[in-house]
């Protein structure tokens, strides 16, 4: 029993710590498609495309970094 809250301790923190480096790549990556937004072309929004799809994906990392889809694994 003691060896399985372990194992998910270790397992959730591993989770973590990949949703950690997810949002700084994220973070990074939207400044400098903003910075590149404001140098070549400020009158057209186009940099927001990629940061909506990446956010979406990023919210879908939360959701699995918080367990939400163990539900579906749960199942027997």
């Amino acid at each position: 029993m003691e060896e399985t809250r372990q194992h998910s301790a270790l397992a959730a923190q591993k989770r973590l710590r990949w949703f950690a480096l997810h949002l700084i790549g994220y973070i990074v990556v939207s400044a400098g498609a903003f910075g590149l937004h404001l140098l070549l072309q400020p009158a057209s929004p186009w940099f927001l495309l990629p940061l909506v799809g990446w956010g979406a994906v990023l919210a879908l990392h939360v959701a699995y970094v918080m367990g939400l889809f163990t539900i579906f694994s749960d199942r027997k």
